[in-house]
């Protein structure tokens, strides 16, 4: 979906930018992250460890696009966020198919192995990362 059609749907509003919450948010990404650093990577915990990455990288997307000015309601227009207004097309991409996977796992049961979780969190991460230089400058 792209950025005019989250802003048609309603999906997207214009908001004026919240320091405070902005810095909550991220506290909270670095809880999920810490959280999720607590489990052993196992067959039975790669999906989790994964979904906690991806929820602590949503956050942070979050607190981005407040910065920004943005309230975003959903994952999807977080991708347009990303391509559209950031200026990120690669990190967008990356974001949509990470967004994908945890629906796949969320709402369809889909599973993950062992290698593909490593594999996810190692992603997710490095998104991560980029995120927070956003979040610096």
């Amino acid at each position: 979906m792209d950025w005019e059609k989250c802003n048609k749907q309603k999906l997207v509003k214009e908001i004026k930018t919240d320091p405070e919450l902005v810095k909550s948010l991220i506290m909270q990404s670095n809880n999920k992250l810490y959280s999720s650093n607590l489990l052993e990577l196992d067959i039975r915990t790669a999906a989790s460890k994964f979904i906690l990455v991806y929820d602590s990288l949503r956050e942070l997307l979050e607190a981005l696009a407040i910065n920004k000015g943005y309230k975003i309601y959903n994952h999807d227009c977080y991708a347009s966020f990303l391509n559209e207004i950031v200026k990120d097309e690669n990190s967008a991409k990356i974001f949509d198919e990470l967004r994908k996977i945890r629906n796949g796992i969320n709402y369809y049961g889909n599973t993950i192995s062992l290698k593909e979780g490593e594999a996810l969190i190692k992603q997710t991460k490095i998104l991560i990362n980029i995120v927070m230089k956003y979040l610096e400058k």
